[in-house]
């Protein structure tokens, strides 16, 4: 009973010392990430929602981002004050990429995540669009800082700046497009180019969609995207920004895998079903 005991003890104190050192290291992180984001210009605008958007037991906050995107358009003054503020706050910033084809359902999926009524023309046309998400964890608020690459040729000049430091990389693809599927290799091996220790998640978009094609097709389509997963050695989520089909589910699985919390995800492998493949 005793070494039990000793044993927890161990266990508790370790994880009470690694948690500080995260902290530590995601102020770091969220201060060089604001020296960036500071440098891209105008981000996307857009409005948090009150409601929570995440259930027990990863609950969501009700407090707004630290500091608006609108701060980043003001003097320079404003923006340094903004970026202390967060380096003193009790916040923990996580940075996460969405990567993959044009016009795939990136931007709907964040949305839907986050919560936003995005305005019209707020999507950048020149760089990532990004978002922030503010969440309740264990006691802790963190931020997700979501940076969103839109395919273009021409936008992947921006992988560096999205992928570094990120702590998990979304390669995302449309469930009705065999085309945006091939091109999940290609995505995947760029991120690691720049980032190789985050955590990989594949994301088929647009579910509602893709049970509507012939079960046969959806078959090969799941194979396919089930094989590249286990290649990868990454993790699938089939999903629907529409119907909020496992949106929120792959936000939690990277939460619970960072912050080694107890909540476990069921594994899905029936064609005609969201599929969930680890």
């Amino acid at each position: 009973m005793n070494k039990v005991c000793r044993k927890m003890v161990r266990c508790n104190l370790r994880r009470k010392v690694n948690r500080r050192l995260l902290i530590l290291r995601r102020c770091i992180l969220r201060f060089w990430n604001r020296i960036l984001v500071c440098s891209l210009g105008k981000p996307a605008h857009y409005r948090v929602l009150e409601h929570p958007m995440l259930t027990s037991p990863l609950p969501s906050s009700s407090h707004p981002p630290p500091a608006t995107r609108s701060s980043f358009r003001s003097s320079g003054n404003i923006v340094h004050q903004s970026c202390m503020r967060d380096m003193e706050s009790d916040l923990v910033p996580l940075k996460i990429s969405l990567l993959g084809d044009c016009r795939i359902g990136k931007t709907s999926f964040l949305a839907k995540y986050v919560g936003n009524e995005i305005e019209q023309g707020g999507i950048q046309k020149n760089g990532p669009n990004l978002m922030d998400k503010t969440l309740m964890v264990e006691g802790a608020r963190i931020t997700y800082s979501l940076w969103e690459i839109d395919g273009r040729e021409r936008s992947r000049q921006q992988l560096p700046m999205a992928c570094i430091d990120s702590v998990a990389i979304f390669i995302m693809f449309d469930l009705t497009s065999r085309v945006t599927l091939n091109s999940v290799i290609g995505w995947f091996h760029e991120a690691r180019k720049w980032n190789p220790n985050a955590i990989p998640v594949i994301v088929g978009t647009k579910f509602d969609e893709f049970i509507q094609l012939p079960i046969d097709l959806q078959w090969e389509i799941a194979s396919q995207a089930r094989s590249y997963a286990k290649a990868l050695n990454a993790t699938l989520f089939f999903s629907s920004a529409s119907y909020n089909i496992n949106v929120n589910k792959v936000f939690k699985f990277v939460t619970a895998k960072l912050f080694d919390l107890p909540w476990k995800i069921e594994r899905n492998l029936r064609v005609g079903e969201p599929i969930i493949d680890f």
